[in-house]
């Protein structure tokens, strides 16, 4: 008789999964059990304090795992420091990503739909509009995201690294679609981006296919060591590893947002709801990054599974798509008239900068890629967080056909992200045009911002890796983005806002749809009113800064402030990453 021996589980080593992942089923419960007034409240307090819990025990564990990197379940969670960092960056990210989502500013409403599932400009829609529905599921749905995001860097089972790629996948599939305005681009976005992401996810798991039909498993170490010792089931065909490998660094490099992957990125950041955008663009680029540094780094560099040979095929692959995505990110990012666009074609740049750092292939890559996510995520979130204050203003119809005064009714609509819409916010917000203008600078990479120092670690990692002449087409992309990040500045600083006359263009039915902050009431003035303002053809829209009623604020002023401790003190924080280039246990 077989006695079963049950397996020993370290669960403090679990503790961050657990704690997040946990809060998101507790999160279910209580929109089951919870009273409706309560509800939005004791989601908020959930999530934050779920992310805050994670982010403590990532803390505590930090000493113990830099001495000693642990296996848990027999390898499907493999904690190194490199994973506990990219654990605690998920978790510090998303919890500002959070305060963004759970502000509702000064009009009264926060930025999602009342009932996502309801088709836009059905009677539906309008009756749980006027019933004051609230979408409190998407604090759930941002945990169980975050919580897969933490293990898809943190496992070196290639099974289980798929699964934690669906569980962070889904939510943000769904959260895509519950934009409160432009409900019908919001909709295509999420569309767009769940068809782009599957055929992704097939090709990933295609790869681990290939991989295990050569290796007879998918545990990474494990394939190493055999490649390594020999008595592999399909012994001499490397060929199967190499495809295998790249299917995989494709579907990776998907959810980087590189080229010639990256076609889902400007349709789906702009018609996310902007809080979401900055969520995603952030956390998830952490989290797929920190994965394709795992996978490149265990089969290649980290125990020299494959040969030279092999390896200098898989750096020219990294290599081409790094150059690809620098020069579309800058080039056509150059050229974009929408504010959320051109954050997203940034996106695709940074994305290409941190591939110039990978493809070095070099130990010390993973701390100048943890810093770098840093000073990206937060740069990131910022960003959209200033986005989702300034808003368009619906004013009245003019007086006659001569052209006379035009009333301001005062309600309050969705996003101007027009850049031409954003001239002359330095006089309506210095403060906030002061933030963004960091925000931009740090990600252009001027000197004493974040910005800076990651660009440094990153290409220097690709020079000393050999690929000096990498590292100088990443130096020559970014003094090409600097340009449209200035041109931005320079529109806000400098150029008089036309309102001060009023913009020439007329708000159509998609952005007005669920557009009033108050019907009838002044721009950052509160009030219960939930209608939806009819709007002619003689009505058109200024811009004003709404104000934050607390969380967003609070997240932007936290992200300019590390965006500019890290840039003249990083001393600190490089230390710490760089005790995550212990990687392999």
């Amino acid at each position: 008789m077989t006695t079963f021996v049950p397996p020993e589980i370290d669960w403090l080593a679990l503790a961050p999964l657990l704690v997040v992942l946990g809060a998101g089923v507790v999160g279910i419960l209580v929109e089951a059990f919870v009273p409706a007034r309560a509800r939005r409240t004791t989601q908020i307090v959930l999530t934050l304090a779920a992310l805050a819990g994670g982010f403590a025990v990532v803390a505590v564990l930090w000493p113990q795992i830099v001495a000693q990197p642990v296996q848990v379940l027999g390898g499907s969670v493999t904690l190194t420091p490199f994973a506990l960092g990219t654990q605690g960056l998920v978790a510090a990210l998303a919890f500002l990503g959070v305060l963004v989502v759970a502000d509702r500013t000064s009009t009264g409403q926060d930025a999602f739909a009342p009932s996502a599932s309801a088709v836009p400009g059905t009677s539906y829609e309008d009756l749980a509009r006027r019933s004051g529905l609230e979408q409190t599921e998407i604090y759930p749905l941002l945990l169980f995201a975050a919580g897969g995001m933490m293990l898809f860097a943190s496992t070196d089972d290639l099974i289980v690294m798929f699964i934690a790629l669906e569980v962070l996948s889904l939510p943000l599939y769904v959260l895509c679609a519950t934009a409160r305005r432009r409900r019908l681009l919001s909709q295509e976005a999420a569309a767009k981006y769940f068809l782009l992401g599957a055929f992704a996810s097939a090709l990933f798991i295609f790869g681990v296919a290939l991989i295990y039909g050569f290796a007879g498993t998918v545990r990474l170490l494990v394939i190493a060591q055999r490649v390594q010792q020999g008595g592999l089931p399909l012994e001499g065909m490397t060929v199967l590893l190499v495809a295998g490998v790249l299917l995989v660094t494709v579907g990776l490099l998907f959810k980087v947002g590189a080229v010639p992957f990256h076609a889902w990125t400007p349709d789906v950041y702009t018609g996310a709801p902007t809080p979401i955008t900055g969520f995603m663009a952030a956390c998830t680029k952490v989290a797929a990054v920190a994965a394709l540094v795992v996978v490149l780094y265990r089969i290649t560099i980290g125990v020299g599974a494959v040969s030279p040979e092999t390896m200098q095929q898989l750096q020219a692959v990294i290599v081409v798509v790094a150059v690809l995505t620098m020069a579309v990110g800058t080039v056509v990012g150059s050229v974009q008239s929408d504010v959320k666009r051109l954050l997203a074609y940034s996106s695709i740049a940074h994305a290409g900068f941190l591939l110039v750092g990978v493809a070095g292939f070099r130990p010390e890559v993973q701390a100048s890629t943890l810093f770098y996510l840093l000073a990206y995520g937060v740069a990131t979130i910022g960003a959209f967080g200033v986005v989702t204050l300034v808003r368009e203003r619906r004013v009245g119809a003019t007086s006659g056909e001569d052209n006379g005064p035009v009333e301001d009714d005062g309600v309050v609509l969705g996003e101007a992200t027009e850049i031409a819409q954003w001239a002359g916010l330095g006089r309506k917000a210095p403060w906030l045009t002061a933030a963004f203008a960091l925000f931009l600078l740090s990600m252009a990479g001027i000197p004493l911002t974040a910005g800076f120092i990651a660009k440094f670690g990153a290409f220097s990692g690709a020079t000393n890796g050999g690929l000096w002449w990498l590292a100088v087409l990443g130096v020559l992309a970014s003094v090409v983005a600097v340009a449209f990040y200035l041109r931005l500045l320079v529109v806000m600083v400098f150029r008089r806002a036309d309102d001060e006359t009023v913009p020439e263009r007329v708000p159509d039915a998609e952005d007005l749809g669920e557009g009033a902050g108050a019907s009838g009431a002044p721009a950052g003035v509160g009030t219960a009113t939930l209608v939806t303002p009819q709007v002619t053809a003689s009505q058109q829209v200024a811009v004003t800064v709404v104000r934050s009623r607390g969380p967003a604020a609070v997240a932007i002023a936290v992200c300019a402030v590390v965006t500019v401790i890290l840039g003249v003190f990083p001393s600190p924080v490089l230390g710490l990453v760089e005790q995550a280039s212990k990687f392999v246990p």
